[in-house]
């Protein structure tokens, strides 16, 4: 789990309480784990959920927030406690300094403020730089085209990145209506995705982990709804209220998005650190790329996230020349995948990882190098005596008409 700071929030006057719950929940390095309305309750709500920060607004009664301070300051020393108030009254706050307050911020406070606080509490509570907050790495997984080895790809890098037994991995299945990454597990899933949209608000990290499902290597799989019928209430807003909570308990998390390019797998990209599309070098991929690359130029952010996998180098002669392509998607191709479709066929069909099924394999190896290009540290198997396709050129042909067709894009 990254060090992400969970905050519990009382304040008593609705609209303040409000503002400052939307500022917490735009901040990704901080999960509000409970709200509260009461002073007298406010203990209590501490006690259950164990948060590192106490977030107090003492503007509704300040004599009656500065006895709770002084109370939480005994009862609970390992809260750190953060007073806010709409007053500047240097007694009111040298009271709260005196109770415990760690940080005293103005009410209501700017974006800049909160975030410069909670980063003073953050190193205070974990130490210097190795106890600093390790941000959670969030890959995107989509495809140029279907049938190009998503899920394969987004299901093995999981199982790789969580090999690493410093690593917890969750991989979600974002094809709401014919996701399979439970088929490449071989699991039955008791929960999915519907469950934890519902019941978000309620869930904390240990529960989180109860609705997933782990599988033998290690990773958590959050699989796509059963019921068709259940799609239509998976709303952007629900999944990034998810997505924050998977980031606050995951080190890695890995997104097989679906090839319809919905608001919900918009979602998925705006939370996601790295896109990784995946291609082949034949027409449809490469055609599609240029469309989606125009599309991602328009919005924020997309296009620097956006990382190119060629997928089956070497498949077939016919394919497009590496060089071609990346003439006319624009960019480099980050990393390739070589063709191995006899073992792929018997990891899919007996529902077992690459690392478990055929850990010296050429294209094992190649999903590794992946892994730690991406910044995941994995426990490599013994090399084989082959070298994995990762960076090789790719397997070429002669040029395609159809190229010239497409604007260039520059880079």
């Amino acid at each position: 789990m990254s060090n992400v700071l969970r905050l519990a929030l009382l304040d008593p006057t609705d609209s303040t309480r409000e503002a400052t719950k939307k500022m917490l929940l735009g901040m990704d390095v901080v999960w509000l784990e409970a709200e509260c309305s009461r002073y007298e309750f406010f203990p209590d709500v501490v006690r259950q959920s164990a948060p590192d920060v106490g977030v107090v607004n003492l503007d509704a009664d300040p004599q009656k927030a500065i006895a709770l301070l002084d109370r939480l300051r005994v009862e609970s020393p390992d809260c750190c406690l953060l007073a806010m108030s709409k007053s500047s009254d240097g007694q009111l706050i040298l009271q709260a300094m005196r109770a415990g307050v760690r940080e005293f911020l103005p009410s209501p406070a700017s974006l800049e403020d909160m975030m410069a606080a909670l980063a003073r509490i953050s190193e205070t509570k974990y130490g210097g730089s190795a106890g600093k907050s390790k941000a959670a790495r969030v890959f995107a997984v989509a495809g140029a085209s279907g049938g190009v080895g998503c899920t394969s790809l987004a299901v093995n890098l999981s199982c790789i990145l969580a090999s690493n037994p410093q690593n917890t991995v969750a991989l979600v299945d974002l094809d709401l209506a014919v996701g399979d990454a439970d088929v490449f597990l071989d699991t039955i899933p008791e929960y999915s995705l519907i469950d934890v949209t519902q019941n978000v608000s309620r869930l904390d990290f240990q529960l989180l982990k109860k609705s997933l499902t782990k599988h033998s290597s290690g990773l958590y799989l959050l699989p796509r709804p059963v019921q068709l019928q259940d799609v239509q209430y998976i709303t952007p807003d629900a999944l990034r209220r998810v997505f924050g909570l998977l980031k606050a308990t995951f080190s890695h998390i890995v997104i097989d998005v679906s090839k319809a390019y919905t608001p919900i797998d918009l979602a998925a990209f705006e939370f996601a650190n790295d896109i990784l599309m995946v291609v082949q070098l034949d027409l449809p991929c490469l055609r599609n790329l240029v469309r989606i690359q125009m599309s991602f130029d328009e919005i924020e952010g997309f296009r620097d996230k956006l990382k190119i996998i060629v997928n089956r180098v070497g498949l077939e002669s016919g394919q497009i020349k590496l060089k071609k392509a990346k003439e006319t998607i624009g960019r480099e191709i980050f990393y390739q995948i070589p063709n191995d479709y006899r073992t792929m066929v018997e990891v899919r069909n007996n529902g077992i990882p690459l690392l478990q099924q055929a850990p010296k394999a050429p294209i094992t190896q190649a999903m590794q190098g992946l892994a730690t290009l991406l910044g995941g540290d994995v426990n490599k198997p013994p090399a084989s005596e082959e070298v994995p396709v990762g960076a090789a050129p790719a397997a070429g042909s002669s040029s395609s008409s159809w190229l010239s067709f497409w604007p260039k894009k520059s880079t």
